[in-house]
C-alpha cells in the first residue's frame, strides 16, 4: 500500500518538500473516508479536488489537505492509496458538549454565553483551544475594567464520550480595587482640591458604592484629564500640559494610586480678535457672536462657542458645512494671544430628503408634523434644531438624534436623517402612594400618551385618598387640526374631605366635565380656552367656621355652574424634562356663571439660568387673585390656600393665610408665592438625570378679602429638596426650616410625596 500522509505537524514539511511523500499519478477507482464520527462524508467529498475516474496527483493531494484543514473541523488528515483506492483518514476535532461557569457574581452568565458564542465558543461547535485562550483573556479584561485586579480565571477542558469536551470557567473574583489617592503634581495656581473636583474618578465616599466612581477606568481617567485641561485653558493657561500619568496598584491588588504630573505655563489674556475669509453675513453681525473680548482672560470654551455660533449662523442661511477656524498669534513676552477667525462658508445647499428611522410604533405623520425644515428648501440649521426639539418634546421618544449627510454625486444637496428611540408611553398602575397632604392614597390608572401611535392621549384614573378621591377620564388630541390646534375633554367625579386638614372642615362631592382647546401663536407662545360644567354638593359640620355655615345657609348646599377658562403661555426652556436655561410664563383666568359666580386670574413666571456645568438657578413667582361678582362672594372652597409642597415648604400644607378664632384656616382671595432654588445633581451621580437636589428659599402668603397685602406678612423658609423619578413612581422630599414663623403657624419641616398625584 502506498501512503500519502500529512498531519498538522508535517504539513509545513510537505509544502517545502513534496518529493519526500511523492507518488506516481494514478486513476482513482474509489474514494473511502474513515474516522468520521459527526461530520458527514459529503462534507469531505466536497473539498476533494478529484472524483472517481479522475487522475490523482501530488498537486491535487496538496489542495485537498489544505482545504480540509481550513474547515477547522479536523485535527489530522491523511491520504493513503491502496490499489487505486484513495483513502482519506480523518481525526476530528472534539465538539463542545457543555459550558459551565463557577464563582461568577459580577456578570450575568446568559450574557457571557452570548459573548462566547460571538467569539466562536458555544455548545455543539468545534472546540478550538486558541479561542478558549482568547475567551479567558477577554473575561479577565472585563473584570479589570470593573476594578477587580486580583481576579483569577482557570479553564478546565474535560474529555467526554463521542469525541466531545466540557468547558468550565472557574473564577475567583477577589475584591474590587479602590482608588485611595489622586495626586496632581505641579499645580500652584489652583488648589489641588479644586482641580480634583473636575474629576469623575475619586476616592471612596458616601455615594461611591452606587456610582462606582472610586473604581479605576482608563476611559474615565482620559475624560478627567481632558476636563483638567479645559479647566486650565478656560482660565488663560494656553501652554498647560499634562507631562505624564502614573497609575500604580499595591501588591495585594486592592488599592490604586494615581499621580498626574502637569506644567501650568503662563496665564494669557486676549488680544485683538479679527474676522477674515469669505463673510456672506455682515461683519458687524458676526462680530456680535464672538463672546471672547479683548483684554479678557483667554477661555477655550468661549472661543469654541464663538466659532460654533458663527458656523451655526451661516448654517441658518443654507451653508450646512460652514467652517470658522480661529488662528492664534501668541505674544509670549506680553502674554497675550490674538485671533483671526477665518470663515469658509462652503456651498449653499438644499435639503433633498428628510428621513426618519427608529419609529416602530409611532406613525410617521406624528414626527413629520413637528418638522420645521422642509424638503426642497435651503438648509436651515435653526429650523432643524427646532424640529429636533419639537420631536423631543412630544415625550414619545427616549432619544432623538439628527445627522446631515451629503448626497452622493451632488455638491449642493444634503439629506437630513432623524433617528428616534421610542420609549413606553403607556402605563398601568395599581398600587398605593403616600403624601403628607393626602396620607394613604389607593390608586389605579391606565394611560396611553400615544394611542396606537397616533400621538393622542387617553387616560382613565382612579384615586382614593383621605382628602382627595378622583375618578376621571381624559382625552387630548394635540393636532386636532393640521395647524396644531389641540382639543381635549375631561369627565370626572371628585370628592374632597377637608376635615383632616388645617383648614376649616367641609366636604364637597363634584361631578363635571369639560372641553378644552389650545391654539399655537408661535413656536414659543400658545393660547388655551376651555369650558367646564360642574355640579357640586357641599356639606359643612357643626365644627365648621361660621363663614362656611353662613355661606351654606345663604346660598344652599347644591350648586350647578359653568366656568370658562382662558390662558396664555410662553415656553423658552431648553428642555422639558431637565431644564437648565429659559423661561416659562403663564397667564390663566377663569370665570364662572350660574349659581356660583366668581372669577380667578393668575400669573406664573419661571426662570432657569445655568450657573455652571452642573448648577442651575431656578426662580419662580406665582400670583393669584380671585373674587365673586354680582354681589356674590367667592365660594370658600374656591379660595387660595398656601403652605406645604408646591408652595412654602416647612409650613403645614394649606396652613397659611387668615384664620378664625378657633385656628381654622379660611383660605384667601389673593396668593403670592416665590421660590429661589439652586438645582444640582446628586454628588457622585452627575449623569443620573432621574435624581436631582435643590437648595431653596421659599416665601409666600395668602391674603383674605379686605386684608392689605404687605410683604412683612410673608412667611419664609429655607432647606434642601430631592426629586427622584424612581422605578416605583415620582418621589419628592424636602426638609425646610421656617425663617420667620409666628405664633399660630403650623410647622412641618419634613415633607414628601410619593406616587402619582392627580
Amino acid at each position: 500500500m502506498k501512503q500519502f500522509h500529512l498531519s498538522v505537524y508535517t504539513i509545513a514539511g510537505f509544502l517545502l518538500s513534496l518529493s519526500a511523500h511523492a507518488f506516481d499519478p494514478f486513476t482513482v477507482k474509489d474514494i473511502r473516508v474513515e474516522g468520521l464520527q459527526r461530520t458527514e462524508p459529503g462534507t469531505v467529498f466536497n473539498y476533494l479536488p478529484v472524483k472517481v475516474g479522475e487522475t490523482m496527483t501530488d498537486e491535487k493531494a496538496q489542495q485537498a489537505i489544505r482545504a480540509l484543514f481550513a474547515t477547522g473541523f479536523f485535527r489530522d488528515v491523511r491520504l493513503e492509496v491502496d490499489s487505486g483506492v484513495l483513502i482519506v483518514l480523518i481525526e476530528e476535532r472534539p465538539a463542545i458538549a457543555q459550558i459551565d461557569f463557577s464563582g461568577i457574581k459580577q456578570f450575568d452568565t446568559a450574557g457571557l454565553r452570548r459573548s462566547l458564542r460571538e467569539l466562536g465558543l458555544a455548545e455543539s461547535r468545534i472546540f478550538d483551544r486558541a479561542l478558549l485562550e482568547q475567551a479567558e483573556q477577554e473575561l479577565k479584561r472585563q473584570y479589570l475594567s470593573r476594578g477587580l485586579y486580583g481576579v483569577e480565571v482557570q479553564t478546565t477542558v474535560t474529555p467526554l464520550e463521542r469525541n466531545r469536551v466540557g468547558l468550565n470557567f472557574s473564577v475567583t473574583e477577589g475584591d474590587v480595587a479602590k482608588i485611595r489617592g489622586i495626586n496632581i503634581v505641579g499645580a500652584s495656581a489652583f488648589r489641588e482640591k479644586d482641580l480634583l473636583d473636575e474629576f469623575v474618578l475619586r476616592t471612596p465616599g458616601w455615594l461611591t458604592w452606587y456610582t462606582k466612581h472610586d473604581q479605576y477606568s482608563r476611559q474615565r481617567l482620559s475624560g478627567d484629564l481632558e476636563s483638567l485641561r479645559s479647566f486650565y485653558q478656560n482660565r488663560g493657561y494656553i501652554d498647560f500640559n499634562i507631562d505624564s500619568t502614573q497609575v500604580s496598584i499595591t501588591p495585594d491588588k486592592k488599592d490604586i494610586y494615581i499621580t498626574v504630573n502637569i506644567t501650568e505655563g503662563e496665564k494669557y489674556t486676549v488680544g485683538e480678535v479679527k474676522l477674515g475669509g469669505q463673510m456672506l453675513v455682515p461683519e458687524a453681525e458676526l462680530a456680535k457672536l464672538i463672546s471672547l473680548k479683548q483684554g479678557e482672560v483667554f477661555s477655550r470654551q468661549k472661543l469654541t462657542e464663538s466659532t460654533k455660533a458663527i458656523s451655526d449662523r451661516l448654517g441658518n442661511d443654507g451653508y450646512a458645512f460652514a467652517n470658522a477656524n480661529a488662528i492664534p498669534q501668541i505674544d509670549k513676552d506680553k502674554r497675550t494671544v490674538a485671533f483671526t477667525v477665518l470663515i469658509d462658508p462652503g456651498r449653499r445647499v438644499y435639503v433633498r430628503r428628510i428621513n426618519v428611522a427608529g419609529n416602530t410604533k409611532t406613525r410617521d405623520e406624528v414626527i413629520w408634523r413637528e418638522m420645521r425644515q422642509l424638503e426642497g428648501s435651503f438648509y436651515d440649521a435653526s429650523k432643524i434644531q427646532l424640529s429636533k426639539t419639537r420631536v423631543d418634546r412630544t415625550s414619545y421618544f427616549k432619544d432623538v438624534n439628527v445627522e446631515t449627510a451629503p448626497v452622493a454625486g451632488s455638491n449642493d444637496q444634503v439629506d437630513v436623517n432623524f433617528t428616534v428611540e421610542e420609549k413606553p408611553t403607556g402605563a398601568m398602575l395599581i398600587g398605593a402612594g403616600f403624601s403628607t397632604t393626602d396620607k394613604l392614597v389607593l390608586q389605579g390608572s391606565v394611560s396611553q400618551g400615544n394611542v396606537f401611535g397616533s400621538g393622542k392621549y387617553l387616560a382613565v384614573q382612579v384615586s382614593s385618598g383621605k382628602v382627595n378621591s378622583v375618578y376621571s377620564l381624559s382625552y387630548l388630541d394635540p393636532y386636532y387640526t393640521v395647524d396644531g390646534v389641540s382639543r381635549g375633554f375631561d369627565v370626572y367625579k371628585r370628592k374632597i374631605d377637608a376635615s383632616s386638614l388645617t383648614v376649616g372642615p367641609y366636604r364637597t362631592d363634584a361631578l363635571g366635565g369639560g372641553v378644552k382647546w389650545g391654539y399655537p401663536l408661535s413656536e414659543k407662545d400658545s393660547l388655551s380656552f376651555g369650558i367646564n360644567a360642574e355640579r357640586v354638593t357641599l356639606d359643612t359640620f357643626t365644627t365648621s367656621p361660621v363663614a362656611y355655615q353662613t355661606f351654606v345657609n345663604t346660598y344652599g348646599k347644591d350648586y350647578s355652574y359653568v366656568s370658562g377658562t382662558a390662558g396664555w403661555a410662553r415656553d423658552t426652556r431648553d428642555s422639558v424634562i431637565m431644564p437648565t436655561a429659559g423661561t416659562v410664563q403663564r397667564v390663566s383666568s377663569e370665570v364662572a356663571v350660574g349659581k356660583l359666580q366668581y372669577y380667578r386670574v393668575g400669573y406664573q413666571h419661571q426662570y432657569y439660568r445655568p450657573l455652571s456645568r452642573t448648577f442651575t438657578l431656578f426662580l419662580n413667582a406665582d400670583i393669584g387673585y380671585a373674587d365673586g361678582y354680582s354681589n356674590k362672594p367667592l365660594p370658600f372652597f374656591k379660595s387660595y390656600y398656601g403652605g406645604g409642597p408646591g408652595s412654602v415648604r416647612g409650613f403645614t400644607a394649606s396652613s397659611l393665610g387668615p384664620q378664625d378664632n378657633l385656628g381654622n384656616v379660611l383660605g384667601g382671595t389673593r396668593r403670592l408665592v416665590g421660590t429661589a432654588e439652586v438645582l444640582f445633581p446628586m454628588p457622585g451621580a452627575t449623569q443620573d438625570k432621574s435624581l436631582r437636589l435643590a437648595a431653596f428659599v421659599d416665601g409666600g402668603q395668602i391674603y383674605g378679602e379686605g386684608q392689605k397685602m404687605t410683604l412683612s406678612d410673608l412667611r419664609y423658609s429655607a432647606g434642601i429638596a430631592l426629586a427622584w423619578n424612581s422605578p416605583f413612581g415620582p418621589l419628592k422630599l424636602s426638609f425646610a426650616q421656617p425663617l420667620n414663623d409666628k405664633a399660630g403657624d403650623r410647622i412641618q419641616r419634613l415633607q414628601f410625596t410619593f406616587g402619582t398625584g392627580f
